[in-house]
């Protein structure tokens, strides 16, 4: 792991950090010193590790947690170089639905080809991030809707330190295999107007969960839309009951 810059402001301490190659954000309370909550966030697509939505809830886990939070920029996002396979494969994904192709199977397919690169990262940030004084062993959740549940899926199944997740905006066409290997609690996010998941494959996602600790939470809306200010104090209720 090496560290590139470290800021504070309003209590908040902000590392930006690399492991191997691949580059993430990790925020702290200022002063914190020992094992505490992690939470990994993960961004949505076109975004990055320190977009203004990512950064606003990790602030808020931060000061109404105590916990750490980080977020890893995905391939061909943020701070990485341009992914070539996956660039050429979004490329040819865009033309498909340009001429009339279903999106939800091609976004799909892509994001479960997307995890296989991801999830070994992020369990090595993981690996990284807890070596730190004030960061620590402790439990470790996950938040993430769109990309962030596409990728954060194989994710949270594949990754035994997760001991809750909220995910949401996501597809059960891709996912349910890996939400069929999910036990811990859940709490899923829908956009009742979504155009780009249809509603039916966002339940059939929440369905395929294993949990028996499993919350549904749907808002009008669409895909791109702001979710509500309200679900992100029911996401610290969450981590705080869970974690």
């Amino acid at each position: 792991m090496r560290s590139l810059s470290t800021s504070s402001a309003d209590g908040v301490r902000h590392l930006i950090l690399t492991v191997g190659d691949v580059p993430a954000a990790l925020w702290t309370p200022q002063s914190a010193s020992g094992a505490r909550p992690l939470i990994v966030i993960g961004h949505g697509g076109g975004q990055h590790k320190t977009a203004p939505a990512v950064l606003h809830r990790a602030r808020r886990f931060v000061a109404d947690l105590g916990a750490a939070v980080v977020s890893i920029d995905a391939p061909g996002h943020g701070d990485r170089p341009v992914h070539a396979a996956f660039d050429a494969a979004a490329t040819a994904n865009q033309a498909r639905i340009d001429a009339g192709e279903d999106p939800i199977a091609l976004i799909t397919a892509f994001q479960a080809m997307v995890a296989e690169q991801t999830v070994p990262e992020w369990r090595a940030v993981l690996d990284a991030v807890q070596t730190l004084d004030h960061v620590g062993a402790g439990p470790v959740g996950y938040w993430g809707m769109s990309l962030g549940c596409g990728l954060g899926v194989p994710f949270v199944a594949a990754e035994p330190r997760v001991r809750a997740a909220v995910l949401g905006l996501g597809s059960g066409l891709a996912n349910a295999g890996d939400a069929a290997r999910i036990t811990v609690p859940v709490e899923f996010l829908v956009q009742w107007h979504d155009e780009r998941v249809p509603r039916e494959q966002s339940l059939a996602l929440f369905d395929a969960f294993a949990s028996p600790d499993k919350t549904l939470h749907a808002n009008p809306g669409g895909h791109s839309d702001r979710l509500p200010e309200h679900e992100l104090d029911s996401a610290v209720r969450f981590f705080a009951r869970h974690l």
